[in-house]
């Protein structure tokens, strides 16, 4: 199966369905005669930067963020806001702390923000830490984050 053909169809699986795991990722597609493993399905839930959010039927599911929309939809706006336990800066780094399992969900959302001075992040379970340039780059984005937030 082509790779793009596989991304849309796991596009629609999660779009549909609550998909907790990539067993079950992999088991859907498989069903559909699309045969993956699951190192390949974890290399498409990266590309696609897919993330958990609570769902409602099961504890979590997998979720994406359209990359063809210039702005943050209001849900992500709202998943972030309910998520942010604090944002505090310490020198040059940013730490963002969430609810436990949101640290992947902050990232991804800061990631969209694309904020200048920000060199890079890294997600945690819980905590979502971002590198920015300077010291004063750092209280800028704790500005922006809390601003966004509002």
């Amino acid at each position: 199966m082509l790779r793009s053909a596989r991304h849309a169809k796991i596009l629609e699986l999660i779009s549909h369905k609550e998909i907790e795991t990539q067993e079950e990722l992999c088991s859907e597609l498989n069903a559909l005669n699309h045969a993956v493993t699951q190192a390949t399905v974890s290399r498409d839930i990266r590309d696609l930067h897919l993330f958990k959010v609570a769902g409602i039927e099961k504890k979590y599911r997998y979720a994406y963020i359209n990359d063809g929309e210039s702005e943050i939809s209001p849900k992500m706006k709202s998943l972030f806001r309910d998520c942010v336990v604090f944002v505090k800066a310490a020198k040059n780094l940013v730490v963002v702390k969430t609810l436990t399992g949101n640290g992947a969900n902050a990232g991804a959302v800061v990631d969209k923000l694309s904020y200048e001075g920000i060199v890079g992040s890294v997600a945690g379970d819980d905590t979502l830490l971002i590198v920015c340039e300077t010291d004063e780059s750092a209280l800028e984005i704790v500005e922006k984050i809390n601003e966004f937030m509002k």
